[in-house]
């Protein structure tokens, strides 16, 4: 498509679970896609590596040089890497911060070195805290109970006044927690988790089961980013928006999870937990500035799960790193 408004894309991160669904779904649409990776957890894209307008760059985004290098001729970025998710950061708090932190300035410096047009920052709508009324928006209050969140938080203020000062275009979502299968596959996910427990074991643990989550099917996640990178500036410029659909608790998802499957065999059973994260966000506004709508269901990403399960796509679903972000990392002893 030669109409694109930025046709040379740098995703960072971009063979992770957002980004195996994302990178595919650019290719198609005529962007040029360049993808920064470390590649834990495998050669995702093995099947796309005759498309001429894929770049594929292995390395850490923690390698200052090799990032401003990928990052020439590009026009915008896409910036997915992290280490997520509280468990897998808190494994070392240290590590965690030099990946999600300190190497934004890392990103940063080759944003202005090699005049990047548009920046899209992913966040997480964890950064709200626990909030006992219902329909957070952006404007909320922001009450990180985390490292993982806190930084997340920071980073959004360093890209804020980043782009004021150097008049890049730069905008920041807030996903919810993203659910669905993608090629590569997280099972260390909310809706994820319970299904593939329901599917392994016939039976459910819920963990707690009051705490309110956010949730959106990977599927329209994709379609966010496209629509950040597509979008008029003067709707996006130094905005902040929520990405969510179905606000559930815990326990609501799991009986989801069970009535999708159909099986009344599948046990649900509730265990104390020490996360107490809770929160439930508003969406309205990427709807009202952008005209998003979501297309898809918790169901939708529970299907799709067990469709992948019954086609043999998801191999020790319970036990293999390559499901795991803490399971991973430990076993590369990441550093």
């Amino acid at each position: 498509m030669s109409n694109l408004k930025f046709k040379n894309v740098l995703i960072i991160g971009g063979a992770g679970y957002v980004g195996s669904a994302l990178v595919p779904s650019m290719l198609k649409k005529g962007y040029n896609v360049t993808v920064y990776d470390l590649y834990l957890y495998g050669d995702v894209f093995s099947n796309l590596e005759d498309i001429p307008n894929l770049t594929q760059v292995k390395a850490d985004i923690r390698n200052r040089e090799k990032l401003i290098e990928a990052s020439k001729d590009i026009d915008a970025i896409v910036h997915l890497a992290c280490i997520s998710n509280d468990p897998s950061y808190e494994l070392d708090p240290a590590l965690g911060k030099s990946i999600n932190y300190d190497a934004f300035f890392n990103v940063l410096e080759a944003a202005e070195k090699n005049n990047i047009k548009r920046f899209i920052y992913a966040s997480s709508s964890s950064i709200y805290g626990i909030k006992e009324e219902r329909d957070i928006r952006e404007d909320a209050s922001c009450e990180p109970l985390t490292d993982y969140s806190k930084y997340k938080l920071e980073c959004e203020k360093e890209l804020l006044e980043f782009g004021k000062v150097h008049e890049m275009e730069h905008v920041i979502v807030r996903p919810a927690t993203v659910c669905g299968y993608t090629p590569r596959l997280r099972l260390d996910l909310v809706v994820n988790i319970l299904t593939i427990n329901a599917l392994v074991n016939r039976k459910i643990k819920i963990f707690g089961g009051n705490q309110l989550r956010p949730n959106i099917h990977i599927k329209d996640i994709v379609r966010v980013y496209e629509l950040l990178l597509s979008a008029p500036k003067e709707k996006i410029n130094g905005q902040i928006f929520n990405a969510g659909y179905q606000n559930y608790s815990v326990e609501e998802l799991a009986k989801k999870v069970k009535s999708v499957i159909g099986d009344p065999k599948i046990e649900l059973e509730s265990v104390p937990s020490d996360d107490i994260r809770s929160y439930h966000i508003n969406s309205d506004k990427i709807r009202d500035v952008l005209g998003f709508e979501p297309r898809y269901t918790i169901e939708d990403a529970v299907r799709s799960l067990v469709d992948a399960y019954g086609k043999g796509l998801i191999e020790d679903g319970l036990k293999n790193p390559l499901y795991y972000n803490i399971k991973m990392m430990q076993k590369v002893n990441l550093r």
